[in-house]
């Protein structure tokens, strides 16, 4: 074989195996995304029978499970610039906590100057977390913003405390499913006005899409703040809490004109959410920048109400 030939099935191998290495990036990755049944409808009884529509197009689920216990956290992300009438719903708070499943791991955590301030990690040991709740500082605006928070948050995910429940040795598995509860009025107080008219934050749209990127389902229920009163800033906020419920799968569980005569009855509705969120599993297109590229989904199923993220990163898969 003369050398001219040799070099060019050198090259064209090369050019093959970039070419396929190309393809493989521009290809469909297995990617997860959080689903809620609606607790009026039946749930699915497995892939076969729901669609999601991946940037429109339809693709089959591979897999359709329960999220387990062992394989969720839950953070309570407590505003701290509420009004001290929270107070009275401590108890209930602290019990919530309490009840979550064994192996649910949780963090209490409080929303203050555009962070999230925790005594205690994540922990399975509930009991521990529920001596964490405290009545919040009561001063107006000391969260800052709750979506300037929030976005910290998930971009810089907590690892796990100690664990009461880890009575098997060897490392724990990273959980998938991750779901946020905040108490909070949901004014955006750097987006000016809580005009009706004013409804559009770039602070809320970057939370919802850090919390899309890391697959975080996020619920939400409404309480005053200390410094802010009137029908304009209710407005204002529970319209923020919906779009960032909506934007990531959760649900905003409180939608009156005040305040809820008790926060018991919507920590029981986000405990039970939490039993009907399933993980679906199906293939979606990876894009050239893995870590910041979105796919829009939308789940069906005949019969069937679902709450999901409006948009998923690809490959998410741990």
């Amino acid at each position: 074989m003369t050398r001219p030939l040799t070099s060019a099935l050198l090259l064209a191998f090369a050019l093959t195996l970039a070419l396929a290495a190309h393809a493989q990036q521009e290809g469909l990755v297995p990617t997860q995304a959080l689903v809620n049944v609606d607790a009026k409808s039946t749930p699915p009884a497995g892939a076969s029978v729901l669609t999601v529509a991946v940037n429109d197009r339809k693709q089959p689920l591979t897999a359709w499970e329960p999220v387990a216990p062992a394989n969720a956290q839950v953070a309570l992300l407590i505003d701290d610039g509420l009004r001290e009438s929270v107070g009275r719903e401590l108890d209930s708070l602290r019990s919530f906590v309490r009840s979550l499943p064994p192996g649910v791991e949780v963090l209490v955590g409080y929303m203050q100057y555009g962070h999230v301030v925790a005594d205690q990690g994540f922990t399975a040991d509930h009991a521990l977390a529920a001596s964490t709740v405290h009545l919040p500082v009561g001063q107006p605006g000391v969260s800052a913003s709750p979506y300037i928070c929030l976005s910290d948050f998930v971009r810089n995910w907590p690892g796990s405390g100690p664990s009461s429940s880890s009575s098997s040795p060897g490392p724990s598995l990273r959980p998938k499913a991750r779901f946020i509860l905040m108490l909070t009025n949901g004014v955006d107080p750097y987006n000016g006005s809580t005009s009706i008219m004013n409804q559009g934050s770039p602070y809320v749209d970057n939370a919802v899409a850090d919390a899309q990127r890391a697959g975080v389902a996020v619920y939400a229920i409404y309480f005053g703040d200390a410094g802010m009163t009137g029908g304009s800033v209710n407005n204002s906020g529970q319209e923020y809490l919906n779009q960032i419920t909506d934007g990531t799968g959760g649900i905003d569980l409180w939608e009156g004109t005040g305040n809820p005569v008790s926060t018991a009855p919507f920590l029981s509705k986000f405990q039970s959410a939490i039993a009907e969120t399933y993980i679906a599993t199906f293939n979606a297109p990876l894009g050239n920048n893995p870590k910041r590229d979105m796919v829009r989904v939308k789940f069906t199923a005949a019969k069937t109400k679902l709450h999901a993220a409006e948009q998923v990163r690809p490959g998410n898969v741990e």
